[in-house]
């Protein structure tokens, strides 16, 4: 279900993104607007991003093979940080460039065509809106009572916080824009758009920072959450079993391996332990469905002296 929520919001979000930026690209021709180029450029790396996204859940999807024996649901993860990766080279990069020249060469926004940018950012706006509340409404069920920064910072599936953040940084992009493009009609000084360019440039390399971090940790493999490990704990002492330790992996976003050396009493035969073993799983499963790699290790344990 979480995965075909992010489906869904991918593909809002691609389809609103793939129409912006070509609005975007003949208001930059008609008017040679930095702000407009900066901010066609920005949806083009959405839009790409969000293909990365669709291929990585795609290939996340593979069954497990001897060379993968816990399968490959980490490459939706690998994907994500790709994605982090694009924004900050072709978004947030390139806008501080275009800014920086416009800067050097600064110029009133040119021709006739002077509302087309407007039109366009004004349009834009409603667009990324609509794409923006399917990112919200598909990541309430997930997010549940968690605030919206914990619910980026914990969440385990990437597309999610990935269209949400990108989706902001897009709606305030636009706000930039119309900000530099607006003050450079006004005004007649085309420094004012280059200053929009800059806001957007700045806006996209935080945005990709972020997502870099928060990636990062997810690749590195992050331990289950404090719920969940709670419900497993609970299970494996639900028949009075005692646990040495536990500890936690995601292997993807709706895998988790669950590894725990628990005790057994010094007379317990090995058909006792086996049977033990077998019914604590059970009820891990039952109470984490995601749990579908499980070693539980048993052992005496040892009274410190």
């Amino acid at each position: 279900m979480a995965a075909n929520g992010g489906t869904k919001a991918i593909v809002a979000a691609l389809s609103a993104n793939l129409t912006i930026a070509l609005l975007k690209f003949v208001a930059f021709i008609l008017t040679m607007s930095s702000s407009m180029l900066a901010e066609a450029i920005h949806s083009v790396a959405d839009s790409g991003n969000q293909l990365l996204l669709l291929v990585g859940g795609k290939r996340a999807q593979r069954a497990a093979s001897p060379e993968h024996p816990f399968g490959y649901g980490r490459e939706r993860y690998i994907y994500a940080f790709i994605v982090s990766i694009v924004l900050f080279s072709v978004g947030g990069l390139f806008a501080l460039f275009e800014a920086w020249e416009k800067f050097q060469n600064p110029h009133a926004i040119e021709g006739s065509f002077w509302w087309v940018p407007l039109a366009v950012l004004v349009g834009a706006i409603i667009a990324e809106s609509y794409s923006f509340r399917t990112a919200i409404h598909e990541s309430n069920p997930l997010r549940g009572k968690q605030s919206w920064v914990k619910f980026i910072r914990n969440a385990k599936q990437p597309e999610l916080p990935v269209i949400l953040l990108e989706d902001f940084g897009a709606l305030l992009g636009l706000v930039f824009a119309l900000f530099g493009v607006g003050m450079t009609l006004a005004t007649g000084n085309g420094a004012w758009d280059a200053a929009g360019t800059g806001m957007i440039g700045l806006l996209l390399v935080a945005i990709a920072v972020v997502l870099a971090v928060e990636t990062k940790s997810l690749l590195l493999g992050e331990s289950a959450t404090k719920e969940d490990a709670t419900r497993i704990a609970e299970a494996i002492e639900a028949d009075g079993t005692r646990i040495i330790h536990l500890k936690t992996m995601h292997l993807g976003p709706e895998e988790l391996l669950v590894a725990a050396k628990i005790s057994v009493g010094v007379a317990d035969t090995g058909q006792e332990i086996a049977r033990a073993i077998d019914d604590a799983e059970l009820r891990i499963r039952t109470a984490v469905p995601i749990a579908r790699v499980i070693y539980l290790e048993p052992d005496v344990e040892r009274v410190q002296a």
